[in-house]
């Protein structure tokens, strides 16, 4: 149930409230909330070199929003109203579009119509080139890449309220391939799309652009000078809104190291984005740790289970909450990480320059796939527990018992001017 005061869900309103839900409380923040534009061609006001670059008017700031990566299966507008937030992530494999509208395609689709509805969206572009070389500027290849990119523009721009071009670009690319290779395609991807942007919108268009997401930036061997030239790019290119980041970390101070590096290197008035972020290389630490003591004589479990042993049970056959509950609340590795999502989420604005980060919301089906010692525990980060602890009587989803409710207190519930 929603605070008093807080906006009604957007897809009950008129088709005027939504067009105020659009442009309305969409950046939330602690101490305040920024106007999101939303216009489209016939509100273009000036040429690209009118406004600060990188810095549209009304951009988000402290946003706080749910990522669901490229499996948008039950993140529906009860979910993001139950846990306050207007703002919701996904991604995109170009090479599915070969085989399905992009209209059509699930992650689109269902942010296109939770933007409809009146909810705040975000999209990156994924490239997956893990396998294959990334095409040059100028080949066949790059015109047959840029045609994929075309079918997402098509569908997407004007729609949603931020491109990200890339996922994860130094991850999804050839290590041979990220000295040389990879800032020149991506750099004519982003060119690509600022082209496409101007062309069907001047300078009229809500879709604002950023790049994404750098990686492992705790880790020196990661801060190469491919990854200088990104950020360079990302500097000089004035229609670049800012840069994404990805820490997923073991420690804050981690995640730290990546804001510190990132922002002396872009532009003053550019932000970046976190829509992806996690202690998950700390749960992995753990994942091989016997459950605690206290469990195990409670449950009747062995004491020598393993955790990882008793989250492959309980994808099988889900616990009752409370069980779940005692399982990580009684781990001393997981209960005294119960306040992360409120520190980094605070250290990500005490920057000054976020505008989104968007946590993961609803555990997948690949997270609790051939559980093992060595499988990464992403489905210890979700905000809801919901294929691994039952439901409750009247059908409400399991939550982590940690970051929940620090994720509902962290949105700002009391300005409801969108609600006058």
């Amino acid at each position: 149930m929603l605070p008093p005061g807080w906006p009604p869900r957007p897809g009950r309103a008129s088709p005027e409230r939504r067009g105020l839900s659009r442009r309305g409380l969409l950046g939330l923040a602690g101490g305040g909330v920024l106007l999101l534009a939303g216009c489209g061609p016939e509100e273009s006001t000036g040429s690209d070199t009118d406004a600060a670059p990188g810095a549209r008017d009304g951009a988000p700031e402290n946003a706080l929003g749910v990522n669901f990566n490229e499996e948008p299966s039950g993140v529906t507008p009860a979910v993001l109203d139950d846990l306050r937030t207007r703002w919701v992530r996904g991604f995109v494999a170009l090479p599915r579009l070969d085989t399905v509208d992009a209209a059509h395609q699930p992650a689109i689709k269902t942010l296109l119509t939770l933007a409809e509805a009146g909810y705040a969206t975000v999209l990156s572009l994924k490239f997956p080139f893990q396998e294959k070389p990334l095409p040059r500027p100028g080949t066949s290849a790059m015109t047959a890449e840029l045609a994929r990119v075309d079918k997402a523009l098509d569908a997407v721009l004007d729609k949603i309220d931020i491109l990200v071009v890339g996922n994860e670009p130094f991850l999804e690319t050839r290590q041979e391939d990220r000295a040389g290779r990879l800032n020149p395609f991506y750099e004519a991807v982003a060119a690509h799309v600022v082209s496409e942007r101007r062309k069907r919108f001047g300078t009229g268009c809500r879709t604002g652009l950023y790049m994404g997401a750098l990686n492992r930036l705790e880790d020196p061997a990661w801060r190469t000078p491919a990854v200088d030239g990104w950020l360079a790019h990302v500097k000089a290119t004035p229609e670049i809104e800012g840069v994404d980041i990805h820490p997923h970390v073991s420690a804050l101070k981690d995640a730290k190291a990546y804001t510190d590096y990132v922002l002396p290197r872009i532009r003053p008035e550019q932000r970046f984005l976190a829509t992806e972020f996690s202690l998950v290389h700390w749960w992995k630490q753990h994942w091989i740790d016997p459950v605690p003591a206290t469990y195990a004589d409670r449950y009747g479990v062995p004491g020598d289970t393993l955790v990882w042993q008793e989250v492959r049970g309980s994808a099988a056959h889900p616990l009752p909450q409370e069980r779940w509950h005692d399982l990580l609340m009684g781990s001393p590795w997981f209960a005294s990480r119960k306040d992360y999502l409120t520190h980094q989420v605070e250290q990500f604005r005490a920057t000054g320059r976020l505008a989104v980060a968007t946590y993961g919301t609803l555990q997948q089906p690949a997270m609790i796939r051939d559980i093992g010692p060595d499988k990464t525990p992403w489905l210890l980060n979700s905000l809801y527990a919901n294929l691994v602890a039952q439901p409750s009587e009247n059908g409400d989803k399991a939550r982590n018992p940690a970051f929940y409710e620090d994720f509902r207190t962290l949105q700002n519930a009391s300005d409801a001017s969108d609600a006058s």
